[in-house]
């Protein structure tokens, strides 16, 4: 299955030469060139969508204020698009019911330490990840759910060399580096808004097989003085041979998110990348909570579609493009492989990734489940590019026969429009890279988790976000110190 849409551009090479900080480096702005499709049919600049129900028990799913939190001009005429969907934002409509909210890292961490030892670190392992259903939360790469983590949608990558599917960032834990817990991957946060209508991502996925046991095994054996050994001394992105994975999401209405995949190739010669955007269901149904268990499942069409029903969320469609094949699984545990006892199902959480690297038949025939990727094999150019679509919403396939119609225009606008809303609220002196700075420094601040599932993160945001709204007008130079205690939701 190849994508339709394949250009060569080398420009857009965003990976930095100074990459061998431990840290992770802001990445310089894409360009924004878009691919070419058809004028087509999403709605158009203009009105915004009226109010609609975020969740099938009435709440909005509204979020704290934040950058938008003073009162809004008199003048409506005089605010940018953005400014327009924080104003309705505040008068109930649902442009933050959804976001960024899906962790990055929910293994190792306390959420999810059931022990007696009270040892987060090795009680759930990134290698039981893949197979263990979490409780507390959930984790993805680029990935965006509801405001209670309900229901999730993220990327999974297979560059046909990897001993596992990419579902989730690696990372080392306390014990495992030689300065502690420390991610060993290379993610950006390129764009976002305080409504997440537009929103951008940047993974950098090596070709060759990802040296799992070698950064373990070197910085397990480094001492504290030494320095940490990262991804990039492994060599695995000698040669230009990675991929940057960039993810944009843009919502055509509060409930209506558009995600476009885009691969660049940036090695000399041709590359196969498998790209698995998936959706899932929190597995809430496990733990003798009672309440009915939610339910994907295959729509007839003429685009592959998936059904999500939830008891709370209401139904949402996910439709992919025509070359995808869905595959579905559980979001449960893998008894065998984890605990060594019986099976639960015979599709568990790693069925996906299983059938596709092995062949396994841990997928369920039947079109049904609650957890389901649309699979799609690309073979990406040497310095090419070549890019996936899908599209979350609420509107069913009867009435929403062509989902994809219009959807780079879609794209082109909503980024056009966060440039506006950042012009506007940038203050006339700031130089242009600082206003880069500033803009993916907010980007990552957008990325907090607001949802209820993480409550302190939730309120410490709120105080970030507050922080960050008193950036100083011109003729001020008033210094603003962020509050003590904050550190980011970065995987380590």
């Amino acid at each position: 299955m190849i994508a339709r849409s394949i250009t060569v551009d080398r420009s857009n090479d965003l990976f930095p030469e100074s990459a061998r900080a431990s840290r992770i480096k802001p990445a310089r702005p894409v360009p924004s060139e878009e691919p070419s499709l058809p004028n087509m049919d999403l709605p158009q600049s203009g009105p915004l969508p009226p109010s609609t129900p975020s969740q099938a028990d009435g709440t909005t799913g509204t979020m704290p204020d934040g950058l938008d939190s003073s009162p809004a001009p008199a003048d409506p005429d005089s605010l940018t698009a953005e400014e327009r969907r924080l104003r309705e934002a505040r008068a109930g409509v649902p442009w933050r019911a959804w976001g960024p909210y899906l962790s990055e890292r929910q293994w190792g961490t306390v959420r999810e330490d059931y022990s007696d030892s009270e040892d987060a670190w090795s009680y759930f392992s990134h290698d039981q990840a893949r197979s263990r259903a979490y409780r507390w939360g959930e984790d993805g790469i680029a990935g965006i759910s509801d405001d209670k983590q309900r229901l999730c949608l993220a990327l999974a990558l297979w560059n046909e060399r990897d001993p596992i599917l990419k579902e989730r960032l690696f990372g080392l834990t306390n014990s495992e580096g030689n300065h502690g817990e420390d991610v060993k991957e290379y993610y950006f946060y390129v764009d976002n808004l305080p409504t997440h209508s537009y929103q951008r991502y940047l993974y950098k996925y090596p070709q060759a097989e990802y040296p799992y046991n070698e950064l373990l095994s070197v910085n397990r054996a480094r001492s504290r003085h030494e320095l940490e050994y990262e991804l990039i001394d492994t060599g695995v992105f000698d040669d230009g041979r990675y991929f940057d994975v960039e993810v944009e999401h843009a919502k055509a209405g509060p409930e209506d998110i558009l995600c476009r995949i885009t691969v660049h190739n940036r090695s000399s010669q041709d590359a196969g990348l498998h790209v698995l955007p998936t959706l899932w269901f929190r597995n809430t149904w496990s733990w003798g909570d009672g309440g009915p268990k939610p339910r994907l499942a295959r729509v007839e069409s003429e685009h592959p579609v998936v059904r999500a029903e939830h008891q709370k969320v209401g139904v949402f469609y996910l439709y992919a493009e025509p070359e995808a094949a869905l595959l579905f699984c559980e979001n449960e545990t893998n008894m065998a492989r984890v605990f060594g006892a019986g099976p639960a199902t015979p599709f568990p959480k790693d069925g996906i990734g299983d059938h596709l690297l092995h062949g396994a038949d841990t997928v369920n025939p039947d079109g049904e489940g609650t957890k389901v990727a649309a699979h799609v094999r690309l073979v990406v150019p040497a310095g090419g590019q070549a890019a996936v679509l899908v599209r979350l919403t609420r509107e069913g396939p009867e009435t929403l026969p062509a989902p994809f119609a219009g959807a780079d225009e879609l794209i082109a606008r909503r980024r056009a429009e966060a440039d506006d809303f950042y012009e506007a609220i940038t203050p006339p002196t700031v130089t242009d890279d600082a206003k880069t700075v500033m803009r993916q420094a907010l980007a990552g601040a957008y990325e907090w988790n607001f949802g209820d599932v993480n409550p302190p993160v939730h309120a410490f945001a709120a105080l970030f976000l507050q922080n960050l709204r008193r950036l100083p007008r011109p003729g001020q130079h008033r210094r603003v110190r962020p509050q003590r205690g904050l550190a980011h939701r970065r995987a380590a």
